[in-house]
């Protein structure tokens, strides 16, 4: 009989250390990263010791922070859907309240609207501490749009979601308006590091970036990105420490820019939707704890501090990767021999093993 309950084993490395200061967290730590594109590790490592050899590492700032659920009421036609919606901003306090009585985390901060025909699209804004929040914004909502239908007269239930959130999807809105941690990542590289590491030069990745990241990107309908690969680093990540992995969707919308400053090169990475939570389902596996403890993460802090700590390491684990990808590309060739080697390397261990 099959084992509905077993375990997919997901080869995981630690990999660096790397080098964040900022406004959440100023350390030195090495990253779990679950992946079978084994080649993965080495990059994302190239990119440590980078930032190891920078004077401020990886700076990651913190820009922002929200999660979001939206809601779908029908009305009886556009007028009463825009008066519902300016009764609705109108009562902010009150529908705090209501999220306050069935939560002690979760904390209403926004809410926008938009109408189509007669049919009212609510986006509910929530502070969720700790979790990444999808249950405890769903919970939230449920509890508000229950109290708006029965007190806003001309309108009635549509739906729990109404896909303006936006939830694992890839679209503009989250990008535009943020839904997780908003996190930019920035990295100054000497001349020297440059050369001697990446292997480039700073010039070489500026136009690469600006020629595949940006134009290519463009050219292929890209929604509000610009990047070679955030989401191979996302979802070893997130893999490793606990999160829902299909938010790597919206996670991996984000934009690299590269400056060559007289010789040394100002790398960033901006990523507007990282969904991810230190408490919540998923943490209690073993793996996990110990991850989450090793990166420093279930430590004794204020509501939201552990989660905030572990966006920005997953930020400056993005910008490890992207900027050792881009530096490979760089030069014909490099990209390729070092998969074929790597992997190579992988399964001759495991047969020797």
């Amino acid at each position: 009989m099959t084992d509905t309950h077993a375990i997919a084993g997901v080869p995981m490395r630690w990999v660096g250390p790397l080098r964040i200061s900022g406004n959440v967290a100023t350390t030195e730590t090495q990253v779990p990263l679950a992946t079978y594109e084994s080649p993965l590790w080495p990059s994302v490592g190239r990119g440590a010791k980078v930032s190891m050899l920078a004077e401020q590492g990886i700076v990651a700032t913190l820009v922002d922070e929200r999660m979001t659920r939206s809601v779908l009421v029908e009305a009886t036609d556009a007028q009463t859907a825009l008066t519902a919606a300016r009764t609705i901003e109108s009562r902010t306090d009150e529908l705090q309240e209501v999220v306050r009585g069935c939560s002690r985390f979760a904390r209403l901060i926004g809410i926008r609207h938009e109408i189509n025909a007669n049919l009212l699209f609510l986006r509910f804004e929530f502070a969720t501490g700790d979790a990444s929040g999808h249950n405890m914004a769903t919970l939230a909502s449920d509890a508000l749009l229950k109290h708006l239908l029965e007190t806003i007269p001309g309108i009635s239930y549509g739906s729990i979601s109404g896909n303006y959130c936006t939830d694992k999807k890839a679209t503009a809105i989250n990008g535009i308006l943020g839904r997780g941690k908003n996190v930019v990542t920035e990295l100054l590289v000497p001349r020297d590091v440059v050369e001697g590491v990446l292997h480039t030069t700073a010039a070489k990745i500026v136009e690469l970036n600006i020629r595949k990241n940006l134009l290519g990107t463009l050219l292929a309908g890209g929604i509000r990105s610009a990047n070679a690969h955030f989401a191979n680093m996302l979802l070893g990540f997130y893999l490793a420490t606990g999160q829902d992995a299909a938010n790597i969707v919206e996670g991996s919308q984000g934009v690299v820019m590269a400056e060559d400053r007289d010789g040394d090169l100002y790398f960033a990475c901006t990523l507007p939707n990282l969904i991810m939570g230190t408490v919540g389902n998923g943490k209690g596996l073993g793996f996990v704890e110990t991850n989450l403890t090793r990166l420093g993460c279930l430590e004794e802090r204020e509501p939201g501090e552990n989660a905030r700590r572990l966006a920005v390491i997953a930020a400056a684990t993005v910008l490890c990767g992207e900027l050792s990808l881009l530096a490979a590309q760089t030069n014909p060739g490099e990209l390729m021999r070092a998969h074929v080697q790597l992997e190579r390397d992988n399964n001759t261990a495991k047969v020797g093993a």
